[in-house]
């Protein structure tokens, strides 16, 4: 599950690729979340939940076969065997104390989402003692959704198998780009072979729901490549499709490089080349059958294929959220885990929840969040904002919503605010205007 962070310059104001995140995943921004309201959370998880909000669980599997040169994720590449095993112990005694709580205890998941680094990067003996150790403390018996992501390197059949047995519904691999060449050069561990290999195990073992992952604007990519990329999609006729512009974030291998060389702007294709190209792969999609369903998805079957943890997430469900730098939201609190390893298991191993820094939101910023992520869906309801927060979102931001229609971006009637093509391809950049004017211009610590 993609926690990502903003900049300070949106890219409709900077065509060129620098570095930095412009991918909205949460609000208020992290810069906001300080160590001081961690005891915040603690008192939240004394009481039993005074709401009806569904419960999410997202695990943080952070081993990787190689860094890929543009990823700003906490992975790790040189773990043995015993030192997963003893990650993977942490996170079920994490989750233990967590259900020994009023809070969370008796709660039952209604989605469950593995992400990483790399989860099918763990062995089919270890993904089995994991989840049998999850379900044995938090019963699946409500989920509507598993989601487990995938590097196509590590599956044989034998752990597809596994996968599939513990329950996943929706199979999600970071495919990428089809090129060995792209692959290669932007630090992928797997090839165009393995992702073949992998594709058919998965399709002969029946799975709900697969997900290919691609990312428009990698190092190398091409505009014959990025075609090429979405008639092998086509090919394949996955379930769903997630596209994301290529970003180079801070803590990325490519941010090294260019810093080193003194390069301020990227070498990836610039912002309008990106939507571009997601907006070609959106057409053809389209001319597929496929109904695009966000800013990032198109699905081939709307009302099969559902993403429930986003649904979800951007209704205000709460999220539990395991092991090393994960983020969750209980309550209207913010938190984030320990973000290196052995602050993570010290703390489990003291008997602690592992958390580093918080934020309790108020009312206002919990509608603000939905609103922002919710108009990455493209359509954002006036009545819902009415009913929930008791906001009307048409008069409150009348005048983003103006600007909005007077660019072209959107459609806007009295009950409904309804993003063109044009405004869902930049809708990260036009979410920080809605954001409280002590959030605007904020990068993320």
């Amino acid at each position: 599950m993609s926690q990502q962070t903003i900049a300070t310059a949106p890219p409709s104001e900077d065509k060129p690729t620098r570095a930095g995140n412009y991918f909205v995943s949460n609000y208020p921004p992290f810069s906001y979340w300080t160590p001081d309201e961690v005891s915040q959370v603690s008192q939240v998880l004394r009481k039993p939940p005074s709401g009806s909000a569904p419960l999410g669980l997202y695990i943080h599997i952070p081993f990787c076969r190689k860094r890929c040169h543009f990823c700003y994720f906490r992975v790790y590449t040189d773990k043995n065997a015993r030192q997963i095993k003893t990650y993977l112990d942490a996170c079920i005694a994490e989750l233990q104390r967590y259900v020994a709580t009023p809070f969370v205890g008796g709660r039952r998941p209604v989605f469950i989402y593995f992400g990483g680094g790399t989860p099918s990067y763990l062995s089919a003996k270890q993904l089995r003692e994991l989840t049998d150790g999850m379900k044995s403390m938090m019963p699946w018996d409500d989920v509507e959704e598993v989601t487990f992501e995938c590097e196509p390197g590590t599956l044989s059949e034998r752990k597809l198998e596994s996968i599939r047995a513990f329950g996943t519904t929706r199979l999600s691999l970071g495919v990428e780009n089809f090129d060995d060449r792209v692959l290669q050069t932007n630090g992928r561990a797997h090839l165009s072979k393995e992702i073949m290999r992998a594709y058919e195990y998965a399709r002969s073992l029946d799975f709900p729901q697969i997900n290919i992952d691609l990312i428009a604007g990698m190092l190398n990519e091409t505009p014959e490549n990025w075609r090429q990329c979405v008639e092998r999609t086509l090919e394949l006729s996955p379930d769903s499709v997630t596209i994301y512009q290529m970003e180079i974030p801070f803590n990325t291998t490519i941010y090294r490089n260019m810093r080193e060389s003194g390069t301020l702007v990227a070498p990836i294709a610039d912002w309008d080349t990106k939507r571009e190209w997601v907006d070609i792969a959106f057409s053809r999609l389209e001319e597929a059958g496929y109904t695009v369903t966000s800013g990032y998805t198109a699905v081939k079957n709307p009302e099969k294929t559902r993403f429930v943890y986003r649904a979800r997430l951007w209704t205000g469900a709460d999220l539990l959220s395991l092991g090393v730098s994960s983020f969750g939201h209980l309550a209207g609190h913010h938190y984030q885990n320990h973000t290196h390893f052995e602050e993570y298991l010290d703390a489990i191993a003291d008997g602690r929840f592992p958390f580093t820094r918080a934020l309790t939101t108020t009312p206002d910023e919990r509608m603000i969040r939905e609103l922002i992520l919710q108009m990455k869906l493209g359509r954002v309801s006036r009545s819902y904002f009415d009913e929930k927060f008791g906001v009307d979102i048409m008069k409150r931001f009348s005048s983003q919503w103006s600007h909005l229609r007077a660019d072209g971006l959107a459609e806007v009637d009295e009950h409904e605010v309804h993003l063109r093509r044009q405004g869902l391809l930049i809708v990260d950049s036009l979410l920080p205007d809605f954001f409280l004017p002590q959030h605007q211009a904020q990068r993320h610590a």
